[in-house]
């Protein structure tokens, strides 16, 4: 009896084990009552901010600004579940809205279905959340790590300057129908020119620029974006701005979505993963970078897999009720974590406000001017650029620099899609530049300094007559060996002729078979002429490649060595070389 019933047991435990792993159970397990009341301030601070930006993102993304709150509640209780960060914050978010608009819009019929849209948005995040918890399961977060930090400083900065152009017509009360950033520029030129401009909606959205920026710069602790949202439903109400032309969010529909499997056209699904692949990028990116920085402040470890997997679920949450792609957000964690966040339940509290608020007061900002967003948007576009990042760049690196420009110039030029796509090839290209052409030299002895080495850095460096000691810094493989070939050529050719050239090959991690095929011939060549290949610090598994490779036959096994200086004293006692005067 004892020996059947143990089994039964032992798959209760696992389950019970898993169940306790997930990080929402786990975060209760272990509250703190002392948490509570910090908790819920914050919950109550954040909201403030989740409203009118939620609001303002969903528009950016060209859907109904009340897409931007269903999105933001279901995202806050999804990653309150699933996601291991203490404090980090998800909703809608401006690096993403002009990706989902990129995708979503070309698709949705000329008349523009806002239905049709929201669909395609709710597909959108459906994917999104696919990609990343397969990401997840398959251990994937290393991705991140494909744009490097110079073409991310470049993608932001274009991304930037797209909001900005975007939103200006709205800012100032008008519209421009363009499908670029030049045409969207021309555009808000004529319409300018041609007295489009509406007074009173410019004098709110420049107004509240100027409100936001000037709160965030003397009094950070205060919330600049309610305050400024404030002021304009003010505005709005007592100088009757929508009867001046100034166009209002008006009446939000009252209540919750109910669960919706979104219905789209098969045809429409290929289009729609390519956008999911790059957001996905995006946000995978900007949720590895937060979630480091504020895990270093809390004391937390970033677990990237399980962020992926809470991310995701906070999409497939907001996908599921009409919401659409959303990312980690550094601007609202901040102010949760300024405000006294200790768990999620800051998120949930924030959560829980804003369903009030559509039950029971959804016309509370019925009179917020349109162009009070685009000016939530706007400021948040600023946070996006690194225009210090990008001089910085242009004074340590110029080719650096060149792919900070050329990421620019893609978004700029190509569209946010295609520019992450160019941001992401450019990173790419840059890490196998480097492989390609690695930096090499030849190493010398300096006097009064131990070891041997670059004779660029120390043109004193002296050098044992018949020795070369030559370094390549890079994996030996397909694209740079016959670079490798032909600087061992032109050494050997030099003159006086070295009998030995010695490869200080520490940085040398790899070989492939091409490699290998071109250094036997190499070494049958340079033996024909007197010369010899010797390596010196050799890591073990590329010795142990090169022995299974063959290569042994033509490179002598007695020409490795341990160290470069093992290589020269050996090659001192073969020949008797000394060193030439002022050496040690």
């Amino acid at each position: 009896m004892v020996g059947r019933s143990a089994p039964n047991r032992h798959p209760n435990r696992k389950l019970a084990s898993r169940v306790r792993a997930v990080p929402g159970i786990r975060a209760v397990s272990t509250y703190r009552r002392e948490w509570l009341v910090k908790d819920l301030v914050a919950g109550v601070v954040l909201t403030t901010l989740l409203v009118p930006q939620g609001m303002a993102y969903a528009e950016l993304a060209g859907l109904p600004a009340i897409t931007g709150l269903y999105t933001t509640v279901l995202c806050l209780l999804g990653y309150a579940v699933c996601g291991p960060s203490r404090i980090l914050v998800l909703g809608p978010d401006s690096a993403l809205g002009p990706m989902i608009a990129a995708t979503v819009l070309p698709l949705v019929a000329a008349g523009g279905d806002p239905d049709r849209a929201v669909a395609l948005a709710s597909v959108l995040a459906l994917m999104v959340a696919a990609v990343m918890i397969l990401a997840s399961v398959a251990k994937l977060g290393f991705i991140s790590d494909l744009i490097s930090k110079p073409t991310m400083i470049g993608y932001m900065n274009g991304l930037a300057l797209t909001i900005l152009i975007g939103q200006l017509p709205k800012l100032l009360g008008f519209s421009v129908d363009a499908d670029s950033l030049i045409g969207e520029c021309a555009g808000f030129v004529r319409s300018l020119a041609g007295g489009a401009a509406v007074p009173a909606a410019a004098a709110v959205g420049i107004g509240g620029i100027v409100v936001v920026l000037v709160l965030q710069r003397f009094l950070p602790k205060v919330p600049a974006v309610l305050v400024m949202v404030v002021l304009a439903i003010g505005a709005a109400v007592v100088f009757d701005l929508g009867e001046r032309g100034v166009a209002l969010v008006g009446e939000l529909p009252e209540g919750f979505p109910p669960f919706t499997v979104p219905d789209v056209r098969p045809a429409d699904l290929p289009l729609l993963l390519g956008g999911a692949l790059g957001i996905a990028l995006v946000s995978l990116t900007d949720t590895i970078s937060n979630a480091s920085a504020f895990a270093a402040r809390t004391g937390q470890e970033v677990r990237g897999n399980q962020e992926m997997a809470g991310v995701g679920v906070a999409n497939l949450a907001a996908g599921l009720f009409q919401g659409f792609p959303v990312s980690t957000s550094g601007s609202r964690t901040a102010v949760a974590e300024r405000a006294g966040a200790r768990t999620q339940l800051t998120g949930v509290v924030g959560a829980v406000l804003i369903v009030l608020m559509l039950v029971l007061v959804p016309g509370l900002f019925r009179d917020l001017p349109q162009p009070a967003l685009a000016a939530v948007v706007i400021t948040a576009s600023l946070s996006l650029a690194d225009l210090s990042g990008s001089v910085r760049l242009w004074r340590q690196s110029r080719t650096e620099f060149l792919l900070c420009g050329a990421a620019f110039a893609g978004v700029a030029l190509l569209g946010v899609l295609p520019g992450i796509a160019v941001a992401v090839s450019l990173s790419v290209l840059n890490v196998f530049r480097r492989a390609w052409w690695p930096y090499r030299t030849v190493l010398g002895r300096v006097p009064d300094l131990e070891g041997y080495h670059d004779v660029r850095s120390y043109p004193q460096a002296r050098q044992l007559p018949g020795l070369l000691i030559y370094r390549f810094d890079a994996p030996l493989f397909f694209a740079n060996a016959r670079t490798f070939r032909d600087e061992i050529r032109r050494l050997a050719g030099t003159d006086p002729r070295p009998t030995w050239i010695v490869i200080a090959a520490e940085p040398m991690t790899d070989v492939d078979t091409t490699a290998a095929d071109i250094l036997e011939d190499l070494d049958e060549a340079l033996n024909a002429d007197g010369v010899h290949l010797v390596f010196a610090e050799l890591k073990d598994p590329v010795r142990r490649k090169i022995e299974r490779f063959e290569l042994t036959r033509t490179i002598d096994a007695r020409h490795f060595f341990p160290t470069v200086g093992a290589a020269v004293a050996a090659f001192r006692r073969l020949t008797g070389a000394e060193w030439t005067d002022g050496d040690h």
